[in-house]
Formats: structure tokens, sequence, C-alpha cells
């Protein structure tokens, strides 16, 4: 299972196109409010999300991906049991994947220290000591995977489907819609 988790304020397409993708390949993925069942996105989309965040299961998580979206990040930088989750899920080596500028929610817990990442341009400075490569849009370091920002919102749902179930998945699906032809 892969818990995407939303705050008020997250970035429409950076967690629903990566969920839309990841289900595609046959993932089982779960939107999780972490305040409550109803979000409204940013862009004031109101999302229904399939779970809250008491009732995330470790037995069968495979990853927990953070979408950006300013509201969204302090949102779950201000949540505990989301930040405890993050710390947990880092320990027991699970895959952890952030995007725009949740990545810097993982670089202020320390799980980015000396890993390559990426984050939405002009928040480098919040990153620690991540080793920022500017320009990519998709970073893979060890079990942490961050995107650049909603643009790059297609290859980063790829690359989570590639890690997951493999590259030929993730071409299936880059095929089935049509992604770079």
């Amino acid at each position: 299972m892969v818990y995407i988790l939303l705050g008020d304020g997250f970035e429409t397409v950076e967690a629903l196109c990566p969920a839309d993708l990841m289900r595609r390949a046959g993932i089982d993925v779960a939107l999780v409010g972490v305040e409550g069942k109803t979000v409204v996105s940013g862009q004031r989309v109101a999302v229904q999300a399939d779970m809250t965040l008491d009732q995330v299961s470790f037995e069968n998580m495979e990853m927990v991906m953070l979408p950006g979206g300013l509201g969204g990040v302090d949102v779950i930088s201000g949540s505990i049991p989301a930040i405890s989750l993050l710390q947990r899920a880092a320990e027991q080596g699970i895959w952890i994947s952030a995007i725009c500028a949740a990545p810097t929610v993982l670089a202020h817990l320390g799980l980015l220290d000396r890993r390559n990442a990426v984050v939405y341009p002009g928040m480098e400075e919040d990153m620690g000591s991540a080793v920022v490569k500017a320009g990519r849009r998709v970073v893979r370091d060890g079990r942490f995977i961050t995107g650049q920002a909603a643009g790059a919102s297609f290859d980063f749902g790829l690359e989570l489907i590639e890690v997951l179930r493999g590259k030929e998945a993730a071409e299936q699906v880059r095929m089935g819609v049509h992604y770079n032809d």
C-alpha cells in the first residue's frame, strides 16, 4: 500500500497524478487525510480521502508519499503523528517520496542528510545537508525519491511505479497514457 498524506493546501496534481498512475499499475494507493477525511487543495479542489492518519497500517506499507503545496506541507510538518509515521517508515526501510516543497519536511527531519535530492526551485536553502541536484525533475537516492514540482508529476509517478513494480510496469503505464509519445 502507498499512503499519500494530504493536508489542506496540498498541490492537486502532485497528489492525484501519481495516485492515478500508480493505480493504473495495480498498486494499492490510499489518500490519507492528516486532519480529517475531507481535504481541500491549494487550488480549491475538495478531495474525500480514503482514510485518516490514525488508520494507516505499517503491515502492508510499501511507501509514504508527500505532495507539495505550502499549506499541505505546513499541515504535515505540524502533525506529530505524521512526523512519527515518517520517522518510523524511514527506520523500517520503507520507501519515502516527496515532491515540490515536501522534500523540505524530510530534510528538516534529517532524512535527506548527504543524500541526493531535488526540491522546488528557490527552496534549496531549506534542504539542510541534502545534495540538491538543480535542474533534475526526479531524484532517487536509497529508499528516498524526490520530485521537483507540479510539472514533474508524471515523471515522479512513473518513478514510483518503477521502484515498486519494475521498469516494465512503468513503461506500460507510460504508453497507456501516451506520455512522451
